[in-house]
């Protein structure tokens, strides 16, 4: 076995191989940029080595480097995770060279497989069925659009060593692959060091699903069950579950490193990918590989659905997970995490999510004896997972889990664009959860006011705090009354405990004998309260003061429509106009380049530039003004 393994990798993955590695006694050593040089992974490992600067083509991507850190610090092993140099044939045939061990598929698979363009290849002489399309070397632009033509549209153009989303672009018509082509070539060259790439026909309304595959140097091959990985986003998995509620006993045994398959058949991969590597053969069978439960994973991204899935990059004022992040006890039931909770992270508070890398936060993941049983698991944690300071995702990925159409089981890689194509508002909320709220927002007005009544110095006795409250939820009132055993909402009672002291950001109220966990932030007139995968803007007045809102001024918000502004911190990787050009709707004006995706900005209107205010290569903030139009 190992003494001591480098990862080659950065975030939650590197924290989830250190954390197996400690318990099986070998010692790591990790591998940072200037961006992650506080990261928890690095305080995690037993040692440390700099490897460049932020970008990961200057750090991550570098070969090189690695293997000058496996030799600095005796690293017999590097374990790579996934995206980066994971999928590489020179990386593992570099390590080969310096007889380092690599922790992953022989150089052969990776060949096959980490190439996509030879992967297809691979599967076509091997009989298996392969999406339609054009699988060598495109030269230029004009070749896409030739290929592009002869497929039939829409296709779909991807870097051959892309993977998470990364790289790929949905083309409809011939002006679509113009301007998306070499956002393709440079996503791939600057996240996977490769800016190859091939068109294939885009397939309507597919399923993704996957299989783990685990193998040793002895012959023995098993597969670990699948995982349904559908519920996407620009081709970026947001849900995955495991198993399928689409395959069946016989479609599994004939298609036949990841948190829900270790959920439900309690193997830890990562520790099985370091035995094989060493050289160790396989202790079970294919007949010891259960399916025990169900498990899903969500995962917890820097993006604001609330603004069109926008990158979201800063600082986490709070970061609070539902329960500590993943210990590795070496306990099967322990991959389940607490209760059927288990959160596997990189991040902390007060930590910096920047925009050189992907957006993940976390991985939320819940396991149940029913596929129900996990998903109400999800929502109850996202509910109780705090995280301030940026955008995220915790909203929508709490709708899905609600959504009747992801309950049934009916599930496409296009569910998100068909159930939410005006964007995500937050999830619907029932009249029981209005009420629930009001009731929630009238105990926490009068908490305040009590407490702002032992102010010291006030003029006057100590008057009882008001008891009596207009609570105005999404532009619709309710009367409160706060009894001494009870609360009443428009007049009827509800059975809700809870405690609340100023300044709590989470409040748990028992109602009818459930939970009902709430994240509460103070406003001005009462609170932001979210709850259920949604945000409600909660007014609170007391009754005597309410009638007086109506003569308030309405504050009128400025025109902003003449300004291209910067939606997200990024890089500005193209401007596509200059002064005095006239554009059309729609018109491309620049290209964001924000966590390794490129974001084309568009006119709204037609018109002509009057200035601009930002060139190539600047780092915008958000809402800066890039130009103005006359």
């Amino acid at each position: 076995m190992f003494k001591k393994i480098l990862i080659a990798n950065r975030g939650e993955i590197a924290c989830r191989v250190i954390k197996t590695a400690r318990r099986m006694g070998i010692a790591t050593v990790a591998v940072y940029s200037d961006a992650d040089a506080r990261a928890p992974f690095v305080r995690m490992a037993d040692e440390a080595v700099h490897i460049g600067p932020s970008p990961a083509s200057e750090s991550y991507l570098i070969a090189d480097k690695i293997i000058a850190a496996c030799k600095a610090t005796g690293a017999e092993a590097v374990h790579p995770g996934y995206g980066f140099l994971s999928e590489r044939t020179s990386f593992a045939e570099a390590l080969a060279k310096e007889n380092i061990a690599f922790i992953g598929p022989p150089v052969n698979a990776i060949a096959a497989m980490g190439d996509k363009i030879e992967s297809k290849k691979l599967a076509k002489e091997a009989g298996v069925n392969v999406v339609p399309g054009f699988v060598g070397e495109i030269r230029d632009t004009e070749h896409a659009v030739e290929i592009s033509n002869e497929i039939g549209y829409p296709v779909m153009m991807k870097a051959s060593a892309g993977g998470g989303g990364k790289g790929m672009r949905l083309a409809y018509d011939e002006k679509d692959v113009r301007e998306g082509f070499e956002s393709v070539k440079r996503e791939g060259l600057n996240s996977f060091g490769d800016d190859r790439v091939f068109i294939e026909k885009f397939i309507l309304n597919p399923r993704h699903i996957e299989i783990q595959i685990l193998g040793d140097q002895h012959g023995n091959i098993l597969y670990l069950n699948e995982r349904e990985c559908s519920i996407q986003r620009r081709h970026q998995k947001v849900v995955e579950e495991a198993p399928s509620p689409f395959v069946t006993e016989k479609m599994r045994k004939a298609m036949g490193e990841h948190p829900v398959t270790e959920a439900i058949t309690g193997i830890d991969l990562v520790e099985q990918m370091i035995r094989v590597a060493a050289g160790e053969k396989l202790e079970m069978t294919q007949d010891d590989i259960k399916i025990d439960g169900w498990a899903i994973e969500n995962r917890v991204y820097a993006e604001d659905p609330y603004r069109g899935f926008l990158p979201s990059t800063g600082r986490l004022t709070r970061y609070k997970p539902p329960v500590a992040g993943w210990t590795d006890d070496g306990e099967e039931n322990g991959r389940r995490g607490v209760d059927g909770v288990r959160v596997d992270d990189g991040v902390y508070d007060g930590g910096e999510v920047s925009i050189f890398y992907d957006p993940m936060i976390a991985k939320l993941i819940t396991w149940g004896q029913t596929r129900d049983e996990a998903a109400d698991l999800q929502v109850a944690a996202l509910d109780r997972f705090e995280l301030e300071g940026l955008g995220h995702n915790i909203d929508f990925v709490s709708a899905i889990m609600q959504h009747p159409r992801f309950r049934s089981g009916e599930l496409t890689t296009g569910f998100i664009a068909e159930e939410y194509p005006e964007g995500f508002h937050g999830a619907p909320t029932d009249e029981a959860v209005t009420r629930a709220l009001a009731a929630i927002a009238g105990f926490m007005a009068s908490a305040e006011a009590d407490r702002a009544r032992r102010t010291d110095g006030q003029l006057g006795d100590r008057l009882d705090p008001p008891a009596k409250w207009q609570v105005t939820i999404d532009g619709t009132s309710h009367k409160v009354k706060l009894g001494h055993k009870h609360i009443k909402v428009d007049g009827e009672k509800i059975d809700i405990a809870l405690e609340y002291t100023p300044g709590d950001r989470l409040v748990v109220a028992e109602i009818d004998g459930s939970e009902l966990a709430v994240k509460v932030a103070k406003t001005r007139t009462g609170w932001r309260m979210t709850t259920r995968g949604a945000i409600h803007n909660v007014r609170v007045l007391p009754w005597h003061v309410a009638p007086l809102a109506s003569h308030m001024i309405e504050k009128i918000p400025p025109d902003l429509s003449k300004f291209l502004i910067c939606p997200m911190p990024g890089l500005l990787v193209a401007l596509h106009v200059g002064e005095g050009d006239k554009v059309e709707a729609g018109q491309p004006l620049a290209t964001v380049e924000a966590m390794k995706m490129e974001n084309i900005l568009r006119a709204e209107k037609s018109g002509v530039v009057k200035t601009v205010n930002a060139a190539q290569g600047d780092s915008l903030a958000v809402d800066a003004v890039i130009l103005e139009m006359e």
